[in-house]
């Protein structure tokens, strides 16, 4: 009896389970997959981000560089007039050489710290962009559901990332 009532209830449990499987088959969902990599690269809104990070830190690049062409006569000078100098005159020479290689690390750690920093700040201000244009598109083509990140193939036919390009260009264009 025990054996007949367990056929019966997973015989239910089957057939419920085909019942669902069949009715989720018969609904079509719309899919769309985006390359987000592709729409930072490719976005106004990036290449504006990217311009307006470059001409805020050149003036300190171009300072940094400078520096390293200092250091590197003030070397190349020590190499050629060792021989010829006083032994306090190298001494401060080498000495200068030291304090200018420190302050020249320094001033390098300290720029690569603030461009990642400012760096990050914009990248997040232009990841929502995208999300929200994103899901606007999503919305406004009727895609049940989207997909970023993890998708190792998709065929152009599920592709919304030139869709995206698109309406965040229209929005760049209209600011």
């Amino acid at each position: 009896m025990r054996r007949f009532n367990r056929l019966i209830i997973i015989s239910m449990i089957i057939g419920a389970f085909g019942t669902f499987t069949t009715a989720l088959q018969a609904q079509e969902y719309k899919i769309g997959v985006v390359n987000a990599v592709r729409i930072l690269e490719q976005s106004p809104q990036a290449r504006k981000t990217t311009a307006l990070i470059e001409n805020e830190f050149s003036p300190r690049n171009k300072q940094l560089v400078e520096e390293q062409k200092t250091l590197q006569a003030l070397e190349e000078r020590l190499a050629k007039d060792a021989a010829i100098m006083s032994e306090n005159e190298r001494r401060n020479l080498e000495r200068d050489i030291i304090n200018k290689r420190r302050e020249l690390k320094r001033d390098e750690d300290e720029f690569r710290e603030d461009l990642t920093f400012r760096r990050n700040e914009e990248l997040a201000k232009i990841q929502t962009e995208i999300i929200n244009g994103i899901q606007i598109v999503a919305r406004d083509n009727n895609f049940d559901l989207v997909m970023s990140e993890g998708v190792i193939f998709a065929s152009a036919k599920v592709d919304m990332t030139d869709m995206v390009i698109k309406y965040l260009s229209d929005q760049a264009a209209a600011e």
